[in-house]
């Protein structure tokens, strides 16, 4: 044994492969013989326990210790292989990732390919060579790079991805689906890359059975088929007059009136129209003469009918660089013809998800104030804008490109409609500004908004002509201003420290309208304004705006309700007089302690917070012997409050109240 670890340990290539052919025959020899054992062996066990401990001869430890030696040196050479492997495979993958931006995707995959003959199991070199498989319509390798990079990370989600994208290239609509399944399963965070990817798979799979259906209707001979096909061959023949080719889309139009139509139509490049100069030149003309205003109208109508319902054609119309390009300016052209079915072309978009997002990948910049500029018109047009805008507004991407031009288009456009509000068509007016409010939503177009003092001042001037007896139109408009100011208010700059005194003394007179949603719209518009002024604060104090609140407490609207205190709060913190009122006009304090065991946390906290406030004055607190106060508020500040706000006002509150009362 000594022998032979020596021989496998030896620098000498002989000798270790000599040693290594003895070992190999003894092993050999020594299982023959113990098979011969084992069918000569009895059922006697004689198995003797050896007690005593007896160590390896000196040679044989030294050899098994040269032997361990050995195994590590390998072990270490190995990970400095691999080291100096990975370096130069990752020099690779840059090297093809360099290729891949600049479009060269040979050189991409073979820089790829170099790099995993370095290192065979390093996953991004297998997903990056199969990207750029997908690239070059290579769809089976790029399956094939993807399952091998999933054998060396089963969580691999750029793998299912990629391979999603190489079976839907393939039409394996099944195998797409499964992958991106699989992504979600994975990652649950992706569901809306999940969900682009499966609506992408839909559409695919929809498309191509649409266009098996309309072969087999052309091989049935179906008229429109033919009819289809032979109008946009006349339409497509140059030099005619421009009334031949408008009487030719009229024709079209009508005859592209279900999916098998539209198919028909998409097929047979009904979508290449504007390759005629003719045709184009009456399409893109800044001023158009009537015929060509009737062209124009005819292709509007011609898209409707393509379009209508169908995805794929929707995509399809605004790859069109010329159609992109001309719907701003058809949309602003002036034309009440035009701009009607630019409008209803564009809502089959707005309307719906995917529609929606093929719109913003154009560049609508200029849209909100295009769109807002219909206020000005009395007919449906505004309300087909105010549509689309509303639609609109809830997309990210809309959001970011009206950033651009909102404080140098849009906020004049806006201003101005405020000020002509009663000349103006009021229910598109009250539309727009809730519009704007919506946009709030992104935190860059709310503060521009909010900075804009011409803004505020157009605002102030639409409520004050609010009196009860204006149209329900004009109340609309008002109810919508105060939502855009309750979602200004937000913010807190210049602008609005300045104007707090106004918007509060205006949002005072309106807490006598009729109209419930415009009180307590004021009333939300009181409660975040207030905090910018103090002076606001001495004004509505003055005004009676203690009683008023505590009228609407006392009322019960949970939405009112949780505003009116919120005013209440503020107003107590800063002023004597208010604290005073309001322990005069809610005796005992009842409507704050019933407000301490509201279901609304926030609620409870300010009532908490108000009750604080006034325990400061002489004799509040005896007139709460007798009540449940001490209850209520080691309840809220015992922990029964989930919010740390609560707890802390309520602990105030109990500890004021017992300073002052210790009964």
């Amino acid at each position: 044994l000594a022998n032979l670890l020596q021989g496998l340990n030896s620098p000498d290539s002989a000798v270790k492969e000599k040693a290594i052919a003895e070992t190999e025959k003894r092993l050999q020899e020594q299982g023959a013989s113990r098979e011969e054992e084992e069918e000569s062996r009895t059922t006697v066990n004689r198995t003797l326990i050896n007690t005593s401990v007896r160590a390896f001869p000196p040679e044989i430890t030294a050899g098994h210790s040269g032997f361990l030696a050995a195994l590590e040196k390998d072990a270490q050479e190995r990970a400095q292989r691999r080291r100096r492997n990975e370096q130069l495979a990752n020099a690779l993958k840059e090297k093809g990732n360099e290729a891949f931006r600049r479009g060269d995707f040979a050189l991409a995959i073979q820089s790829y390919s170099e790099g995993l003959e370095k290192l065979r199991d390093k996953q991004e070199l297998y997903t990056n060579r199969a990207q750029a498989y997908l690239k070059l319509q290579e769809y089976e390798k790029a399956i094939s790079d993807c399952e091998w990079a999933l054998k060396c990370n089963k969580n691999c989600l750029k793998a299912y991805f990629l391979m999603g994208k190489a079976h839907l290239a393939l039409q394996h609509f099944t195998e797409s689906r499964q992958c991106y399944e699989k992504m979600l399963q994975i990652d649950p965070q992706k569901e809306n890359l999940f969900k682009d990817c499966v609506d992408e798979a839909r559409l695919e799979e929809k498309r191509v059975r649409d266009e098996e259906r309309a072969v087999r209707e052309v091989q049935a001979g179906n008229v429109a088929a033919s009819s289809i096909q032979e109008l946009l061959q006349r339409i497509s023949s140059p030099g005619q007059d421009i009334l031949y080719y408008t009487g030719g889309i009229r024709l079209l139009a009508g005859v592209v009136d279900n999916c098998t139509g539209q198919t028909f139509f998409r097929t047979n490049n009904g979508f290449s129209i504007l390759r005629n100069q003719t045709v184009r030149g009456a399409f893109c003309a800044e001023s158009k003469s009537p015929a060509e205003v009737e062209l124009c109208v005819s292709l509007l109508l011609l898209w409707q009918a393509a379009c209508a319902g169908n995805e794929e054609n929707q995509h399809l119309l605004l790859a069109q660089a010329e159609v992109s390009a001309q719907l701003p300016e058809l949309l602003s052209c002036g034309t009440a013809q035009i701009q009607r079915e630019t409008l209803a072309l564009i809502s089959l978009y707005s309307d719906n998800q995917n529609g929606r997002r093929l719109l913003v990948r154009q560049d609508l910049s200029r849209w909100l104030q295009i769109l807002l500029a219909f206020v000005r018109i009395t007919d449906a047009r505004a309300d087909s804008a105010m549509n689309i805008l509303c639609d609109l507004t809830g997309e990210e991407r809309f959001q970011t490109q009206c950033r651009a031009l909102l404080s140098t288009d849009v906020l004049p456009l806006f201003t101005q409609l405020l000020v002509c509000a009663r000349q103006v068509n009021q229910a598109a007016l009250a539309r727009g500004v809730a519009v704007l409010g919506n946009l709030c939503a992104d935190v860059g177009l709310r503060a521009q908004l909010a900075q804009s003092r011409e803004c505020c001042q157009a605002c102030l001037q639409l409520l004050d002509g609010c009196p009860d007896a204006s149209s329900p139109e004009y109340q609309q408009c008002v109810f919508a201003v105060l939502g855009l100011m309750m979602n200004l208010l937000l913010e807190s700059n210049g602008a609005i420290q300045d104007f707090a005194v106004p918007i509060s003394g205006r949002c005072l007179a309106l807490l006598g309208h009729q109209d419930g949603k415009i009180v307590t719209r004021a009333i939300g518009v009181l409660s975040r304004v207030l905090p910018a002024s103090t002076s606001a604060v001495e004004e509505v104090v003055k005004g009676g705006v203690v009683k008023k609140m505590l009228k609407f407490l006392k009322a019960g609207g949970q939405l009112t309700s949780s505003y009116a205190i919120k005013t209440l709060s503020i107003c107590t913190k800063s002023s004597r007089q208010a604290q005073e009122e309001l322990m005069k006009w809610d005796k005992r304090f009842q409507v704050l302690l019933k407000l301490l065991e509201a279901g609304d946390e926030l609620t409870v906290g300010n009532a908490a917070f108000c009750l604080s406030q006034c325990l400061l004055l002489p004799g509040a607190a005896w007139s709460l012997l007798g009540s449940p106060v001490v209850q209520l508020l080691l309840r809220q500040a015992g922990g029964d409050a989930q919010r740390a706000s609560v707890q802390h006002n309520s602990a105030i509150a109990l500890a004021r109240l017992c300073v002052a009362e210790p009964r």
